[in-house]
């Protein structure tokens, strides 16, 4: 199945060892939704917004890696599962459950948002962005 990621699972190395047969595909943006980070984790979340986009990675992921992300999501209490079509092609991703107001995320959590932008090759701008309080 196709998995898009937008947060710290952009980070090659930490997707790897937690989905062992993800296989990395390409960068897609994801229309109308903006990046965002809530919630007591501070974590990374996406919201509806016309004519804004998200960056993220797409990633082929196996039915067992997906019950590994469920679990690392706290599926389905915190993130409830999206589902969106890519040139024909279904694709899931995670969206927070309780929109919580935006809440900076710590620095060793941007650190691996950071370094998934740049393993994904994505435009930093969405990030810092993001991290612009509004």
């Amino acid at each position: 199945m196709l998995y898009f990621a937008y947060g710290s699972n952009l980070h090659h190395f930490q997707m790897k060892r937690r989905c062992k047969d993800s296989t990395f595909i390409k960068k897609i943006n994801l229309k109308d939704f903006r990046l965002t980070f809530r919630s007591k984790y501070r974590a990374a979340d996406i919201e509806p917004k016309k004519n804004s986009i998200v960056p993220g990675g797409l990633f082929e992921i196996s039915k067992s890696d997906e019950k590994k992300l469920d679990v690392y999501e706290d599926y389905p209490i915190l993130y409830k599962k999206y589902y969106f079509s890519h040139y024909g092609k279904r694709v899931m991703t995670y969206t927070m459950v309780h929109k919580t107001s935006f809440r900076f995320p710590t620095e060793r959590y941007l650190n691996v948002v950071k370094r998934g932008y740049k393993d994904c090759k994505l435009d930093k701008k969405y990030l810092e962005q993001a991290l612009s309080i509004k």
